[in-house]
């Protein structure tokens, strides 16, 4: 720990300590302060001086502790740290809504932060809307605070943005949403670069630029469904599945983001595009429990044939 840190501050991160972690002992409390055994007892003697009750005793399970009814200090949050709160709520309870003890808590928490550290957070957890998420992909909370405060003022933005394959370019852009989606964070907008819908990975958003222009997002904007649709189009490879069910039945198995779901004679037709036609297949419609076949892409039916290959393998005659 550096050492122009103030010997008051010290003193607040052993309250901290002995708060979180009950019969810490005078050498462990050394360790974490980052100072020599004496002088950490030397900082509980602060504690104490403060009026602040501590006890200490000796044997395996000594060390020392606050004691019954101490009054701590306000907890308070930086504003990346609150920031960071509400993407952690949003990354781990996304179907959160107005009764519900976390987002509950989320509020008291946010309404109890001074002035300009709430309204950031506020605003996050206002215009970040949630699908449910399986994997961690945490973007930058100043970013992601840039962008939601474009959002929420509705004032469109420059990105800087760096593709898949490294290439990096300035888009123009409206914010319209930001969408945490399979632990992703989307940015879905109106891009004037393209002319057109997109949605870009926080996480490759490397510098927002607010501008004097403001925009109106569209009537009736569900940003999740909105983002699962245009997820499901314009990728590589073209898909072609049809199922031998009815629509009614097959439609609970298929995500937005897999393509458009039709009724067809005897039973339905799925068209769409992927970047990965073997995630596809593995994690998308080996999940589906109805008869299909694979009639577009070739690459799709690739994967399909060597996903079966696998499971073939799998199962040998006996």
């Amino acid at each position: 720990m550096p050492s122009e840190i103030s010997p008051t501050a010290r003193a607040l991160r052993a309250l901290e300590v002995l708060q979180t972690r009950p019969g810490t002992t005078a050498n462990e409390l050394a360790d974490r302060l980052g100072v020599t055994e004496r002088a950490a007892r030397r900082y509980v003697e602060i504690l104490r001086e403060a009026g602040i009750p501590v006890s200490s005793a000796r044997g395996p399970h000594g060390g020392y502790r606050l004691g019954r009814g101490t009054r701590l200090p306000p907890v308070t949050f930086t504003q990346t740290e609150a920031l960071g709160l509400v993407m952690a709520v949003l990354d781990g309870h996304p179907d959160a809504d107005g009764d519900d003890l976390v987002d509950t808590a989320l509020g008291k928490v946010i309404r109890a932060l001074p002035e300009d550290v709430g309204r950031q957070a506020a605003a996050l957890r206002e215009h970040a809307s949630a699908a449910p998420d399986r994997f961690a992909a945490r973007p930058d909370t100043t970013i992601t605070s840039e962008l939601v405060a474009a959002i929420a003022a509705r004032r469109r933005v420059l990105v800087t943005y760096r593709g898949e394959s490294g290439s990096e370019w300035v888009a123009e852009v409206d914010p319209w949403a930001v969408v945490v989606r399979y632990g992703r964070w989307y940015l879905l907008c109106h891009s004037h670069r393209a002319g057109a819908t997109r949605t870009y990975r926080v996480d490759r958003v490397h510098a927002v630029e607010h501008t004097d222009r403001g925009f109106t997002p569209p009537d009736g904007l569900d940003p999740v469904a909105s983002l699962e649709e245009h997820l499901g189009t314009g990728w590589q490879f073209t898909t072609r599945v049809v199922f031998d069910a009815p629509l009614a039945d097959v439609a609970p198995w298929v995500g937005a983001q897999m393509g458009k779901l039709e009724a067809a004679d005897d039973g339905c037709v799925l068209v769409g595009s992927t970047r990965n036609p073997a995630m596809y297949a593995q994690e998308w419609l080996a999940s589906v429990p109805y008869p299909f076949r694979v009639e577009g892409g070739p690459e799709l039916r690739e994967a399909v044939r060597a996903l079966a290959r696998r499971f073939a393998e799998a199962v040998p005659d006996p």
